[in-house]
């Protein structure tokens, strides 16, 4: 039996408490922690997308604690549970995704975890090792194990069944294979977000069918996009691991300021005591939480790019931010003066031909929402006058500088 090393009280305390919603039992799990053996911890990943964002952080940050006391990480490729959707529209939190794209996103995801745990130590599963080998058989006698009542108690079945919205037979399966897969894995304790607690139960539940013993259930807080709502791609409202420095610090710097503290609990080793100091210095307002802010685009910069990248990230949004100069990697956009000190320019057509947005009525939006600015003024025309060197910024963190094609230099005129 492989061996782990037992964690001092300190380190227990820090291991179970920050950046944990629930664990259940914990009873159940403290004594397995204590007791030295080497647990298998399970977490799964659906590869719906290709990017891990922060919020994907939160977990594996807990699972590399665990890592480095020597238990076992098992990651779970959700290669089927993947391709499970709602083909009827009603539920855009599961698109229905081909096996090549499932790949290709896996592929991406097994990269990006790596940033946070130890690949080389991980045990990597891909569902499909047991479910290609499933028959009808298997599944009729795998779903006689639950009723349609316990699967109904999920929050998006239950609200959706309670809206007389479609759900396809095919989705109570979701919750059914995953479970399994703590089953093909001989699972110990299941990690998971808040929102995967039903999901996780049901591991815990189905576990003993199989003659194993129940899974503990270790879940971790959400974590909100930075305009303080749900993290969504849809939305831009998420930071991914694999960002730039430069785009990570900036998003980061961008945070609604409430965020700020649940930032730092929830993504960076500082301790308790200097992030109640920062919940302080945040709540008085004014350069308290701009430094905070900074301190944290730092931090989490540090992390995935290492120091140097994120203290030339901090210069660069200063020298841009603070003192409104050009960025370094702002894009030129070649314009014709004919020796005129400044032109008239259309935004939408200007911004789609040099690739700076997708459409037209992207640009038309932006400029709606005053999220356009000519030398640091939103403008609320799409038809704007420039001079050489003229900056544009375009939403948050996308930057064209204007130069003269007639010379091919920027230099004023």
């Amino acid at each position: 039996m492989s061996t782990a090393r037992i964690p001092s009280g300190e380190e227990l305390r820090w291991i179970t408490e920050r950046a944990v919603a629930d664990i259940i039992p914990r009873d159940e799990f403290m004594t397995a922690l204590t007791s030295g053996r080497a647990l298998r911890l399970k977490m799964g990943f659906d590869p719906s997308a290709p990017d891990l964002t922060l919020g994907h952080a939160v977990g594996l940050r807990k699972l590399r604690q665990f890592q480095d006391l020597g238990h076992t990480i098992v990651v779970i490729v959700g290669d089927w549970t993947a391709r499970i959707g709602d083909p009827s529209g009603q539920s855009k939190t599961r698109p229905m995704l081909s096996a090549e794209q499932v790949k290709e996103n896996a592929e991406t995801y097994l990269r990006q975890f790596s940033k946070i745990v130890d690949r080389e130590l991980t045990e990597i599963r891909w569902q499909s090792e047991w479910f290609d080998e499933f028959t009808l058989t298997t599944i009729v006698n795998l779903a006689a194990k639950f009723t349609v009542a316990q699967m109904l108690e999920r929050g998006d079945f239950k609200e959706r069944f309670e809206g007389q919205k479609p759900i396809g037979i095919h989705e109570l399966f979701y919750p059914l294979l995953q479970a399994y897969d703590s089953v093909a894995v001989k699972a110990d304790v299941e990690f998971g977000g808040t929102d995967q607690t039903f999901n996780l139960m049901v591991g815990r539940q189905l576990q003993p069918e199989f003659r194993q013993n129940p899974q503990a259930v270790f879940t971790v807080p959400l974590l909100v996009g930075t305009d303080g709502v749900k993290m969504s791609k849809s939305q831009e409202n998420y930071v991914a691991l694999d960002e730039p420095p430069r785009e990570m610090y900036g998003k980061l710097m961008s945070i609604t300021d409430a965020l700020v503290g649940d930032y730092f609990e929830l993504l960076t080793d500082v301790p308790h005591d200097d992030v109640a100091v920062i919940r302080k210095a945040v709540a008085e307002g004014g350069i308290g939480a701009r430094d905070a802010k900074m301190r944290l685009a730092r931090e989490i910069v540090s992390q995935f790019h290492g120091p140097e990248a994120a203290e030339e990230a901090g210069d660069e949004f200063r020298r841009v931010f603070s003192k409104r100069e050009a960025p370094a990697e702002a894009l030129d956009l070649l314009v014709p003066f004919h020796g005129a000190a400044g032109v008239e320019i259309e935004l939408t057509e200007a911004f789609v031909s040099a690739g700076v947005a997708s459409s037209k009525s992207e640009v038309r939006r932006l400029v709606s929402q005053g999220a356009v600015e000519v030398n640091g003024t939103p403008v609320e025309s799409a038809r704007v006058t420039v001079g050489r060197n003229t900056v544009i910024r375009v939403g948050k963190h996308r930057f064209v500088r204007i130069v003269d094609s007639d010379s091919g230099s920027g230099a004023e005129g």
